[in-house]
């Protein structure tokens, strides 16, 4: 056996492999002052994480991807699991069986593509889809990167993992390096696997706008900040995912580079938000206010990081935003049917949507942490918990402005050259926003109306001076909207979750087994009765 051939060392992989060197250091940075208890057993299965996330992007085997693959699934569950706390007990085996289930499918799906390609390598052999079988062996290995990236409808884990699970576990693993193993596997997959048919792309773009939508929806009625992050971890991959299934060029780079992305900004926000939750004792909204006079340095990188998720230029998310959009609109364009076409212009449509709500969202977070007036006091972190998030901060502003002369060169060389349309300059947009706000501040400083007070007003009434506008409150104002009511209600009972649903139907069937068996001899006489009837009746018919 050449073992040289088992693995692949190209743009893509090692592209992949620098982010996960990266995280894993800043994170093993932060929780040297966060993490109280158990650090050498936590410090371990970070180390064996990043092991076997290298053995997933540097594998072309498939044997070797499914073993490394499978091992973080169990890294997940010890991580989340860390404390042995009751809930964060159940959400990591919640997490474990839906990322189990979803293994088992990506070994399905690479056993049918070795009985259609002949092939063990992943990028040896590029699969026609042109049936059912090709069809379903994309699919399956599809899911298993759903699942690990927190697409839907295989997300549910991720808002629970984020509010019961250590927080540097939730900024390195759902936020970062999940993300980037789920997304790197199907970008791999689309460029070098499989050759998409209309149908395998439109799977790809229908969950893709789905997810953005439903999840930020989700978002927007959240008190908690880490679950809020949680739900916004999973409507990101939408953009991804939308990106991705135009299986073009421009397309998948666009996925990879908001992927990377990503796992900075939410990572940054992640960390941010322990942080908060550090100092104060909290992460419910109504609890907090006005920590910007006290945490300036942890306001400042919130910021940052909130207006590069939601598509503000000139931060990094802006940038791979505008390429989705232009990939949507290049694939539309390239299509002949119109019902295709407006298939993909409603997907475009929820991307722009999903960014307005994104920027309402981190609104409210802003707002509720940071303004007003303060709840709680509270002093800023120490240095080993502002660093990584200084870096990540930098990072969203170097991948604004100086995107197309840093990371996109290497992700040409990843996917391939593109062609990007539009008069977007971010180097350029970056000056002029410079010198507004420097007029601003000249103006401000030189006017001789310093401040206007007026009165404040909440939905058309005169607030009361001594009272404070919670925007908060405002924002749950979405969920008493009578169609939205009823779905917030349906999610609430968990009707969306697909484990729950799942174990619900178990414990029906298992319910209906337990009185069949009941010990009864008579019982069972009948029902040996009825299975002989049953033979006779299929061999003797």
């Amino acid at each position: 056996m050449d073992f040289r051939n088992m693995f692949i060392f190209d743009p893509l992989s090692k592209l992949i492999g620098v982010f996960i060197v990266l995280f894993t250091v800043l994170i093993s940075i932060y929780s040297a002052k966060f993490i109280k208890h158990r650090k050498i057993t936590y410090y371990i299965w970070v180390l064996l994480t990043a092991l076997a996330s290298f053995g997933v992007i540097f594998s072309d085997n498939l044997i070797l991807i499914t073993i490394f693959w499978g091992f973080l699934g169990l890294s997940l569950f010890k991580l989340i699991n860390l404390y042995d706390d009751e809930k964060a007990s159940a959400i990591a085996k919640k997490t474990f069986i839906i990322i189990g289930a979803t293994d088992g499918f990506l070994l399905f799906g690479f056993l049918l593509y070795h009985f259609l390609t002949s092939s063990m390598s992943l990028s040896a052999n590029k699969l026609i889809i042109n049936n059912n079988l090709s069809f379903i062996s994309f699919i399956f290995i599809a899911m298993a990167c759903f699942a690990k990236a927190g697409c839907m409808p295989l997300h549910t884990w991720i808002p629970e993992t984020a509010k019961n699970a250590p927080l540097p576990v939730v900024a390195y693993l759902p936020a970062s390096l999940d993300k980037l193993l789920g997304i790197y596997l199907l970008v791999r997959i689309v460029k070098d696997s499989f050759f998409l048919d209309v149908t395998a792309k439109f799977t790809l773009i229908i969950i893709g706008a789905i997810t953005v939508i439903c999840a930020v929806m989700m978002a927007l009625i959240q008190h908690d900040i880490k679950k809020l992050l949680g739900y916004h971890a999973i409507s990101q991959v939408g953009y991804m995912v939308l990106g991705i299934g135009c299986a073009t060029p421009l397309g998948i780079a666009a996925g990879l580079f908001h992927m990377i992305n990503h796992a900075i900004y939410k990572c940054c926000l992640f960390l941010d938000a322990g942080n908060v939750e550090n100092e104060t004792g909290t992460s419910e909204l109504h609890n907090l206010g006005g920590l910007a006079r006290y945490m300036p340095i942890t306001f400042i990188t919130f910021m940052v990081a909130a207006f590069s998720i939601s598509g503000v230029p000139p931060f990094n998310g802006f940038v791979s935003k505008w390429m989705i959009y232009q990939g949507l609109s290049d694939f539309m364009n390239s299509l002949s049917s119109y019902p295709l076409k407006i298939i993909v212009a409603l997907s475009l449509l929820s991307a722009l949507v999903g960014s307005g709500l994104t920027l309402a969202s981190f609104l409210k977070v802003i707002s509720s942490v940071f303004l007003g007036n303060a709840r709680k006091h509270a002093k800023e972190s120490s240095f080993a918990l502002l660093l990584p998030v200084i870096i990540l901060a930098l990072l969203c502003i170097i991948f604004g402005v100086f995107a197309y002369s840093t990371i996109l060169k290497f992700i040409t060389q990843a996917i391939g050259s593109f062609n990007m349309v539009g008069l977007w300059q971010p180097v350029g947009a970056t000056a002029l926003i410079a010198i507004s706000i420097v007029i601003g501040l000249i103006v401000f400083k030189f006017s001789s109306q310093k401040l206007r007070v007026s009165d404040t007003y909440t939905g058309g009434e005169e607030l009361n001076p001594k009272e404070e506008a919670k925007i908060e409150d405002f924002y749950a104002t979405i969920s008493e909207i009578p169609f939205l009511k009823k779905i917030y209600s349906l999610a609430e009972a968990k009707v969306f979750d697909i484990y729950e649903e799942l174990k619900r139907i178990i414990f029906v069937l298992s319910n209906v087994l337990k009185r069949l068996h009941n010990g009864i001899l008579p019982t069972y006489l009948t029902w040996c009765l009825i299975g002989i009837m049953g033979l006779f009746f299929v061999f003797f018919r």
